[in-house]
């Protein structure tokens, strides 16, 4: 009997995948569930126990939340990398690491063919697919509910045929829950015009008032939150998403271009992130160089769209890793922020890399470092060649 890994999220799609897989195509199932921070252990119990209850051969939870931070998540920190200037990428990039945990699965089982609960109007199936095809090129890739266009009516008549029974009730949102933030999609989201109301959020807002909190960075990465340390930036990223998040902090609605060509919007919540992200590059912007500044962005934006698009195995993606983690050596410090609801305020830092120091000069009062005469010489040379430029227009045209 030929074996299938599927990605299994317990939802509808990949129910229905299981079922089919197994009962008409005759396949042996083996379900993989790739935790990214976005699933409780309770949670992750009950999709084990939803799995085994379709039949499978065997179900697998994989824990990936640590290695997605590692491998993707303090890059789009480093780089500061907001699509559009707007969304943290927050699905995008973890379905990378679901797509290769679960291709990297499949060849430890020796699987015939990998399967995926991906429509055909969607980023994810390129994702997926193109990870699939280089990490195990060869394995047979097979998308029921893309390939048989199947209705999400079609796919409830089918489950209760096999004697399968579930409470589907669509959920007005589409919520997905990621420890780099939590998407939102919902009729609204699928015009040009409209917000997303309160109660589709699934962070309510319910703190009031305001509060300052520190974040604490070293080398880029965040280390601590008002004073306290964290073995690991992922505990220090979900302690931040519990103090901001109530606030309604990082909600938005991203507009973007998918990589099959077609526009789409989705809203999403990201306290955690947007507030990590906008504190990283405050604190750059005191202890980089203008230079560092200007590359690191260009590379930033090209790296962000690249993993957005699913060109997480570029080689290109190394080496502009390996720059955006030489960009950080001396982004330690700690940056105060107050958060409010639904906005925050970024007071300032403090680093001991800070290159804005008073012994250097004060910007539009003193200067400690050089004297008028070396600012006049300077001047002089400095805008010589646009001089020399406009002087030689300048004859040439009178000429005319």
């Amino acid at each position: 009997m030929k074996k299938v890994v599927l990605a299994f999220s317990g939802g509808l799609d990949t129910s229905y995948c299981a079922i089919y897989l197994s009962k008409d195509l005759g396949y042996e199932v083996h379900t993989i569930t790739v935790n990214t921070g976005g699933f409780s252990a309770e949670e992750l119990k009950e999709i084990e126990k939803r799995a085994l209850s379709l039949g499978v051969a065997s179900h697998k939870t994989v824990d990936e939340t640590k290695t997605y931070y590692e491998k993707v998540i303090r890059y789009l920190v480093y780089g500061n990398v907001l699509k559009n200037g707007t969304y943290p990428l927050s699905v995008s990039a973890e379905r990378m690491s679901q797509a290769l945990a679960s291709a990297q699965y499949a060849k430890s089982l020796k699987a015939d063919a990998v399967a995926h609960g991906s429509t055909g109007a969607g980023n994810d199936q390129v994702r997926f697919d193109m990870i699939i095809q280089i990490l195990a090129p060869g394995t047979e890739i097979i998308t029921p509910i893309r390939d048989k266009k199947l209705s999400r009516e079609a796919e409830i008549e089918y489950l209760k045929s096999k004697g399968v029974i579930y409470n589907f009730e669509k959920a007005k949102y589409s919520i997905n829950k990621g420890i780099w933030g939590t998407s939102v999609g919902g009729k609204e989201t699928l015009n040009s015009m409209g917000q997303l109301p309160e109660e589709a959020w699934p962070t309510q807002v319910t703190k009031q008032g305001s509060e300052e909190v520190k974040l604490g960075f070293e080398k880029g990465e965040l280390k601590s939150v008002n004073g306290k340390q964290f073995a690991h930036p992922v505990e220090a990223i979900h302690h931040l998403q519990s103090i901001a998040g109530p606030y309604g902090i990082g909600r938005d609605i991203h507009v973007g271009d998918t990589i099959i060509g077609i526009k789409g919007r989705v809203g999403f919540e990201a306290a955690a992130p947007v507030l990590i992200i906008k504190a990283h590059h405050a604190l750059e912007k005191h202890v980089l160089t203008k230079w560092q500044l200007s590359w690191k962005d260009q590379l930033a934006q090209f790296y962000g769209n690249w993993l957005h698009e699913g060109q997480y195995l570029d080689p290109i993606m190394r080496d502009m890793e390996a720059f955006l983690t030489s960009s950080q050596q001396n982004v330690t410090g700690e940056v105060s922020i107050t958060l409010y609801p639904y906005r925050y305020q970024i007071n300032g830092i403090e680093s001991k890399y800070d290159l804005m120091s008073a012994k250097f000069g004060k910007y539009g009062e003193m200067n400690l470092g050089w004297t008028a005469d070396d600012v006049k010489g300077f001047t002089k040379i400095f805008g010589n060649q646009v001089g020399i430029y406009h002087q030689v227009k300048n004859e040439v045209e009178s000429q005319k």
